[in-house]
């Protein structure tokens, strides 16, 4: 099992003969993807990694057949037109790489987006990847071994090194989901632990969360009140040297309050229950030694 996408999902890649995109999905590809279609305006009726490519989404869909997912590799410029036309074409699961998407294009989005049965993720994020059946993005797939432990991350770097340490450990990973660092996103913390609550495969999650905002907290209040018995769940707060009013990293990492630094965040997730863990090379080993012995992959 898996959450969001798995080994049947066919994709389409927009943005495919881009550098970008196509180094990602040359190494999607060989990680058991299934692209079954392209989409570069002015390209369409090539082959490229022996995939057909389409000038539109639309003419991908109906061409290619059904589509489940689309991954965008297209300049920020163009992203919002991406995504429309994904959503467009029937898409329900819209994955945007792109970094640099102007806020207003983000707003016009989510107001785009709402109300209809479409997940969007991103964007300026990782992707999402289920070990051993399917890549959208750019999360490295050779260091995450299948098994029992999802991840879901804000920062893309921390992603690798959390699935990087769990493999180390000797536990394996059900789905990796970066929802991106970007002041407004597609999907939240709570979207995506709903999703894994459902998931019979995932015994343990993993949140990484950074400074800023307040989706750390929501998430562990809806986890004490919704999840808490089912399944435990493990958090990282990057950004515990940041000083206030300083933006780091991400666009969405910045402390406007007290309640937006990692103090406040980690003080707030143990008073939930969450196991808070104190150092980054530390997410491995305390997941792995706080689990029961069934969790090991």
């Amino acid at each position: 099992m898996a959450i969001l996408v798995d080994k049947n999902t066919r994709v389409v890649v927009q943005g495919i003969t881009g550098k970008t995109g196509a180094f990602h999905s040359e190494i999607s590809i060989k990680l058991g993807t299934n692209v079954v279609a392209g989409v570069s305006p002015g390209k369409g009726g090539q082959q490229f990694l022996n995939v057909p490519v389409f000038d539109t989404v639309e003419r991908a869909v109906k061409q290619a057949g059904p589509i489940g997912a689309s991954v965008i590799f297209v300049p920020a410029p163009g992203a919002f037109e991406a995504i429309a036309e994904a959503a467009e074409s029937g898409i329900k699961l819209i994955v945007v790489i792109t970094e640099g998407l102007p806020v207003a294009d983000m707003v016009k989005a989510k107001k785009m987006l709402a109300g209809r049965d479409i997940a969007l993720v991103g964007p300026n994020c990782p992707g999402i990847l289920v070990p051993g059946q399917c890549r959208l993005g750019i999360i490295p797939g050779t260091l995450t071994p299948p098994g029992p432990i999802g991840v879901v991350s804000r920062s893309g770097t921390l992603t690798y090194e959390a699935a990087h340490q769990i493999a180390q450990a000797g536990l394996g990973i059900s789905t990796v989901v970066g929802i991106g660092g970007d002041p407004v996103i597609g999907t939240d913390f709570i979207r995506v632990l709903s999703l894994f609550d459902q998931d019979p495969q995932t015994e343990a999650v993993l949140m990484i969360g950074e400074i800023g905002g307040p989706m750390e907290e929501e998430a562990a209040i809806f986890w004490k009140e919704r999840l808490k018995k089912t399944k435990p769940l493990y958090a990282f707060i990057a950004g515990q040297t940041a000083p206030p009013g300083k933006r780091m990293g991400h666009a969405g990492a910045l402390i406007e309050g007290k309640r937006d630094s990692a103090a406040a965040k980690i003080e707030a997730l143990k008073s939930h229950g969450v196991a808070v863990i104190d150092a980054l090379t530390a997410m491995g080993r305390v997941v792995q030694t706080s689990s029961q012995t069934s969790l090991k992959a």
